[in-house]
């Protein structure tokens, strides 16, 4: 069975990310600029890196190695196209969490934003082991209401999502990364116009 990721565009992801009621793709673009420079880190890898927002924050004088991940193929064709610039600094890589998680490469630091919630707590555990960073950098949704997806006119374009969805919580989170050693250094968060936040949580190892 296919994953829905596979089956929603990213024209109808990212219009529906960055409606007015919505602003969910801007706030994170500004939340990644602090991901991608706050460490001592040389390679990072993004996973869920869907059509690549954020990574003009990158700085190519200091990281060395930039892994982008992502289980749609057709998101890491469009995120090739729109960074030329990255080129011999960013690699795309193809890759279900689910059941590939051994083709993660290692790197310094693992970036992972809305992620957590499609892929669920012993996943992305695997996925931190494989990768063996320093530092753990998460944005998590807070939901104020009972429906996680704002509305907007995409909505049904995220109803296969339902199969996948898991609640993920600060504390859940911090208890699940204390597992694998990793510590909480760092939280900020950002509200959103609909009465959701945006939470980041950093980790160290």
């Amino acid at each position: 069975m296919k994953n829905p990721w596979e089956e929603i565009s990213l024209s109808d992801y990212e219009n529906h990310m960055k409606l007015g009621s919505v602003m969910q793709l801007q706030a994170m673009n500004e939340m990644m600029k602090g991901q991608f420079n706050d460490y001592p880190v040389s390679s990072v890898i993004v996973l869920g890196v869907a059509g690549g927002n954020g990574l003009e924050h990158i700085q190519k004088e200091r990281l060395k190695k930039v892994y982008g991940v992502d289980i749609n193929s057709s998101y890491l064709r469009e995120v090739a196209r729109r960074y030329p610039d990255l080129n011999g600094v960013l690699e795309c890589l193809c890759i279900d969490l689910a059941d590939e998680v051994r083709k993660l490469p290692e790197a310094d630091m693992v970036i992972a934003n809305l992620l957590i919630e499609y892929v669920g707590y012993e996943c992305f555990k695997r996925a931190v082991w494989q990768i063996n960073p320093q530092y753990v950098s998460c944005i998590i949704q807070i939901n104020m209401g009972d429906s996680w997806v704002s509305d907007s006119p995409y909505l049904h374009v995220f109803d296969g999502l339902e199969q996948i969805h898991h609640q993920v919580g600060e504390q859940e989170l911090k208890t699940v990364m204390l597992e694998i050693n990793y510590h909480s250094i760092k939280r900020l968060e950002h509200m959103l116009p609909n009465g959701k936040k945006l939470v980041q949580i950093d980790f160290r190892r």
